[in-house]
């Protein structure tokens, strides 16, 4: 499969007039003409499609699966959609919208999952729709009203908050990287954040798999990797033999700098790098 791109739009689209959509369930109507955003020089009329979300949504998760199930599949893993794990915060209102999984089911224990994926994808450039066969790419994100992805401020938020939740939910999802997933880029105001965050080790990236969602310039990778634009399937293939093969763990706490201390001298008497860190987050666990 290709990464995400006006095509894979279109076929989003097509399907959906196909299959179980109208029209005005995926289009903004504007006098006689209809469009995928309101343009840049158009008014919406007082609409907001609403209706799109849900169809996108479903679709995207799909997607998703289907470019992540061959890698997944090398490792000897399962690319799941709507996994669940009360122990680590994933209830049925809130699943993983991807992970990776040693056994083939949705409902999961914490060891069989490696990577949980948080999807916000969406239409990303604007089109105009004529009929269901003649549906044509009108410009780029730029050109239009939308957030699209990445570039909606709620979508971040809620990518966070679900990433957060994950994290606070006990030692179990201490080792378990998340991932957020989108088609588009970041706004300016995120660029620090998103670094901080990966830092920090509540995600461990936002990536975006739309490796062209404009000929203009956009903030394709931030200093730190927190944000990355995917440029390929090699990329995205190395990307995640990374997170497989690394022994990753989540430690926060705010003590005492003194406390701080002690628990780095006791640790510093184990005799291997490995065992200094094991037993100090042990001693950070144990405050």
């Amino acid at each position: 499969m290709d990464l995400w791109n006006s095509a894979t739009e279109l076929q989003f689209f097509q399907s959906a007039l196909a299959h179980f959509s109208a029209p005005e369930q995926l289009f903004y109507r504007l006098s006689s003409e209809w469009y995928a955003y309101v343009p840049r020089h158009r008014s919406a009329e007082g609409q907001t499609l609403q209706s799109r979300n849900t169809l996108i949504g479903n679709f995207t998760e799909k997607w998703a699966k289907d470019v992540f199930d061959p890698i997944a599949q090398h490792y000897g893993l399962y690319a799941i959609n709507g996994v669940e794990c009360s122990a680590v915060g994933l209830h049925p209102r809130s699943e993983a919208d991807l992970a990776f999984c040693t056994t083939n089911t949705k409902r999961q224990e914490p060891q069989h999952i490696k990577i949980i994926f948080e999807i916000k994808m969406s239409i990303v450039a604007n089109y105009q729709y004529v009929s269901p066969t003649d549906i044509t790419y009108i410009g780029d994100y730029k050109t239009h009203k939308g957030k699209p992805s990445l570039l909606r401020s709620d979508s971040m938020l809620k990518a966070i908050g679900k990433a957060i939740n994950i994290r606070v939910s006990g030692i179990e999802a201490a080792t378990i990287p998340i991932i957020v997933l989108g088609n588009s880029p970041i706004t300016e105001t995120y660029r620090h954040k998103v670094d901080f965050l990966k830092t920090a080790g509540v995600v461990q990236g936002f990536w975006s798999l739309n490796p062209a969602p404009t000929d203009t310039s956009f903030i394709d990778t931030t200093e730190k990797n927190g944000f990355q634009t995917i440029q390929n399937l090699d990329m995205l293939k190395t990307e995640v033999d990374k997170l497989l093969h690394t022994d990753l763990t989540y430690i926060s706490s705010m003590i005492a700098k003194p406390k701080l201390g002690e628990c780095i001298r006791i640790a510093n008497q184990e005799p291997t790098d490995r065992a200094k860190a094991e037993k100090f987050i042990a001693l950070l666990r144990s405050l």
